[in-house]
């Protein structure tokens, strides 16, 4: 497989898989398993102790993710027959990676009848001495004809400590559940109900 056939092939499958990712992820349940479906999790750890987490595609911002682990968090709670929460331990991680294509409107193209000829030149590159300049590869010519993207994902965690009655004021730490549904709840991005 030559390097114009890999890259092609690396583009298209980037491309499958942003189209895959069209819209945020919205607040469901993370299927087990499938390393693209976004969502949130627990584990329970001890009686009152949870580990919750919620994950987004490349189009969930962070404060999305964050708030939808809150909401969880919240939902979990009045699950268990509780009143309020605390976060003893908060994460979010970031996932970044940066992509660098070539704009396809500035793409050099050569026809058939050339075949492995391409224009190239050297030039004295200012203290770096001679440089070569190929269309395909990065250069100070081609710099501004490149597309440059940094896709971020973010998953955010929580170990949470649920209990009855009323909830601490002066820890900053306490969550009412009952709040937080109510103030995250108009927010919350559902999955749309399957069609058939």
């Amino acid at each position: 497989m030559s390097k114009r056939s890999a890259a092609f092939a690396a583009v298209l499958a980037l491309a499958a898989g942003l189209a895959a990712c069209a819209t945020p992820t919205p607040y469901q349940p993370k299927v087990p398993g499938q390393a693209s479906s976004g969502g949130y999790s627990e584990t329970r750890i001890e009686a009152n102790r949870w580990r919750v987490s919620f994950s987004g595609n490349s189009l969930t911002s962070r404060e999305t993710v964050e708030g939808y682990l809150l909401y969880r968090a919240a939902e979990l709670t009045l699950q268990q027959g509780a009143d309020w929460f605390m976060i003893v331990d908060r994460n979010t991680a970031r996932d970044a990676r940066t992509y660098v294509e070539p704009d396809p409107l500035y793409r050099p193209w050569y026809g058939p009848g050339y075949s492995y000829w391409r224009p190239s030149w050297r030039y004295m590159g200012g203290g770096f001495g001679w440089r070569s300049w190929d269309p395909f590869w990065g250069d100070p010519f081609w710099a501004d004809r490149m597309d440059v993207r940094t896709v971020e994902r973010f998953e955010a965690s929580a170990e949470v400590v649920m209990y009855h009655g009323a909830k601490p004021a002066s820890d900053p730490r306490a969550f009412d559940a009952h709040a937080v549904l109510d103030n995250l709840g108009p927010r919350i991005q559902r999955p749309p109900p399957p069609k058939g």
